[in-house]
Formats: C-alpha cells, sequence, structure tokens
C-alpha cells in the first residue's frame, strides 16, 4: 500500500499532468459546453454519462439542452422526443423515462431546485452514490468522491485502497485524503484512467506516478 505522502504526491502530479481534469460533460479535448454548469443540467448531464462514453454524453448533452433547455422543458416533453436527443448517449428509452421523471420530480417536489442532499438524490430515478456525489462536487462545491469504474479500479491498482466494490472504495479514499481534496479524486483518476492508466492495458512506461504506484513499482521489479 502506499503512504499517505505518497498519495498526496500522486494526486498533486495527476493535477499538473492533467490539468483542469473533467466533469460531466467535459474532458479533455472538448470546449466548454454552452449549457450552464449548474446542479440540474449537471445532474442531468451525469444520468446520461452512464455506460457511455464521454463524446457520446457530450452530444446527448448538448441535443437536449438545446432543445429543451429547463427542467420545466424536459418534464412537458414526450418521451420519444427526449428519446431522439439523447440516442447518442444510449439506452434512450430508460435514460429518457429518467431524465423526465427527475425534471418533473424536482419541478413539484423541490421547488424546481434540484436538492444538495445525497439522501433525496438517491431518491430519484438512476441516481446512484456515483452520480450523488458528482452533482454535490461538481455543482454544489461540496466535499464529495465520485467513485466511477476508473476511480475504483485506479485507486485499487495504485495501492491507495483495498476494496472489492465502489462503495468501499469511496469509503477507504475518505480516509486517505483530505476533504478539500475528494473533488479532485474523480476529476484527475478519471482523466488518468481515460489516457495512461487504460483498462486492459495501462500505460506504466509513459506513467507520471509509476514510482509512487503498487503496480507501477511492481513492474519495475519484473
Amino acid at each position: 500500500m502506499v503512504t499517505g505522502e505518497e498519495a498526496l504526491r500522486i494526486l498533486e502530479e495527476l493535477r499538473r499532468v492533467h490539468g483542469e481534469g473533467v466533469y460531466p460533460g467535459r474532458s479533455d479535448g472538448m470546449d466548454t459546453p454552452s449549457w450552464r454548469r449548474d446542479p440540474f443540467h449537471t445532474l442531468i448531464a451525469t444520468v446520461l454519462s452512464q455506460r457511455t462514453r464521454d463524446e457520446n454524453t457530450r452530444a446527448a448533452a448538448d441535443s437536449l439542452f438545446s432543445a429543451l433547455p429547463e427542467a420545466a422543458d424536459i418534464a412537458a416533453a414526450g418521451l420519444e422526443d427526449i428519446e431522439a436527443l439523447i440516442r447518442k448517449a444510449g439506452f434512450p428509452a430508460q435514460k429518457a423515462k429518467a431524465v423526465k421523471e427527475i425534471s418533473r420530480r424536482v419541478l413539484e417536489e423541490h421547488g424546481g431546485e434540484v436538492p444538495a442532499d445525497i439522501d433525496a438524490l438517491l431518491s430519484l430515478p438512476m441516481v446512484g452514490r456515483k452520480t450523488a456525489n458528482c452533482v454535490l462536487a461538481y455543482a454544489f462545491g461540496i466535499p464529495a468522491i465520485c467513485v466511477d469504474t476508473h476511480v475504483h479500479r485506479i485507486s485499487n491498482l495504485m495501492g491507495l485502497v483495498e476494496s472489492s466494490n465502489a462503495d468501499g472504495t469511496e469509503e477507504a479514499l475518505k480516509d486517505v485524503f483530505p476533504p478539500a481534496l475528494w473533488r479532485d479524486v474523480n476529476a484527475f483518476m478519471v482523466r488518468h484512467g481515460q489516457v495512461i492508466c487504460l483498462p486492459r492495458r495501462p500505460r506504466c512506461s509513459e506513467c507520471p506516478v509509476r514510482s509512487l504506484c503498487d503496480h507501477g513499482r511492481g513492474a519495475d521489479r519484473k
């Protein structure tokens, strides 16, 4: 396992290498979206991002918010119209039903404002801990760790944590990093997983934190 000091050095180096990192609807090479990065648009974009690639999320979110820019517009739209707008994100029927219902509930149950509360967020369709934490971190600026497949895989591969599931990884990472850095864990590890620490064949020879990573140190000993 890496030490606490090494963990902080890993995150600082990833910040240096990957710059701004990622947020829902944008990653490196994409311009900043025209739609607002407020809680509602961040929530919907994060739901659209499930089980698809960044470029597909961006295309679907741009299409949806261009035609239906506000919660009231999405809530009033027909499911078939929403499906057509978000088809690029995959699973259009499932996601269209979810974003329409989320929009309705935000309007009717929360006065048009996305709740800044994880339990309230988790009660919404297709909102799990990863999505809820993304909204808290990226839209509200509330310390939260979004554990997606990249963060779970890389955290365990590096030796930051030992956990068999995303929830366990989230709780373990909270003990590794101070709250002020929780958002950075997702922003920089996701980018690292997209370009260097690839799922099937990590590019250890190109990795800036190889000497701090359990996997990289093991590769050096072979």
